[in-house]
């Protein structure tokens, strides 16, 4: 048991310093007869308990922050979970997911193992962003953690972030054109509203063209069409896919006379997309 007094003004300090509850830092520092660092260290190893103890958990709720360079050159997307709509809510955690957002813009990790190893700003220093999360998971006492992380560049990037930070997404676009923030927020939109699989056909994978045909003939057999015409029809029902499925070819949402392409090459010819990278909460 501690002999040194634990007066109100050294548990408020501690307090500052780490963000950490009141009762937690008077029993830190009663722990470590008054020691400063040893304290810091003891709510330390506390959150590392809790983050274990929490494993089990489910982490669905959270935010989604779309962010991009300064230069417009690059973006990235990150979804940082935890467990309940309160604490998404809380403007601390989506403090915090704009620090991770912003470190990731500048520090340009390829991964999500690279991304949390990168040192990140604390109340009490510089520590390993993975050792930031255990530090929060403590202090908050919710599991919580980064579950996604996209990247794209290319000569324009645009970032878009719906619905109170529920979904994020990335727009790159070939052309720095005039026009081409507000065109890529509307594409951005696009991409939210409509979840295309693919920029263009040639961009869907072999499996879903496969799974897409052999759903088509059975619906076509179904309908007890000769097997002569099954191929035909099959085919024209993949161009419809096409259509309504990948980015370019859809119906533009805020002009439905125009696909995404044609609404693209009215802001400037020959522009179009080359990447998109869309994070739901939870999906």
């Amino acid at each position: 048991m501690s002999t040194v007094q634990i007066s109100a003004s050294d548990v408020n300090k501690l307090r500052q310093q780490t963000g950490a509850g009141m009762m937690d830092c008077k029993k830190a520092l009663t722990e470590t007869n008054g020691d400063f660092e040893a304290a810091v260290d003891y709510l330390r190893k506390k959150g590392a308990k809790v983050a274990a103890s929490r494993q089990d958990r489910e982490s669905n709720e959270g935010v989604v922050i779309a962010r991009t360079s300064e230069d417009f050159k690059r973006g990235v997307v990150i979804e940082l979970n935890c467990e309940t709509d309160f604490v998404a809510k809380n403007a601390e955690f989506v403090a915090f997911g704009n620090e991770i957002a912003n470190l990731a813009v500048n520090e340009k990790p390829a991964t999500i193992e690279e991304l949390l190893a990168l040192d990140i700003d604390v109340e009490n220093g510089r520590v390993k962003l993975a050792d930031a999360i255990i530090e929060k998971t403590g202090k908050i006492g919710e599991k919580i953690g980064v579950s996604k992380y996209e990247v794209i560049e290319g000569e324009k990037v645009v970032a878009y972030i719906h619905g109170n930070f529920r979904l994020g997404v990335l727009v790159g676009l070939n052309k720095a054109a005039e026009g081409a923030d507000a065109a890529g927020k509307d594409v951005a939109m696009q991409i939210a509203a409509m979840n295309p699989v693919a920029i263009d056909k040639d961009g869907v994978d072999a499996t879903t063209i496969e799974r897409e045909l052999a759903i088509a003939k059975d619906q076509i057999r179904a309908e007890g069409k000769p097997e002569e015409m099954v191929e035909k029809i099959a085919a024209g029902k993949l161009n419809k896919f096409y259509k309504d499925s990948t980015l370019l070819n859809q119906e533009f949402v805020k002009d439905s006379s125009k696909s995404v392409s044609q609404f693209l090459d009215t802001v400037e010819k020959g522009l179009t997309v080359t990447a998109f990278k869309r994070v739901a909460l939870g999906a």
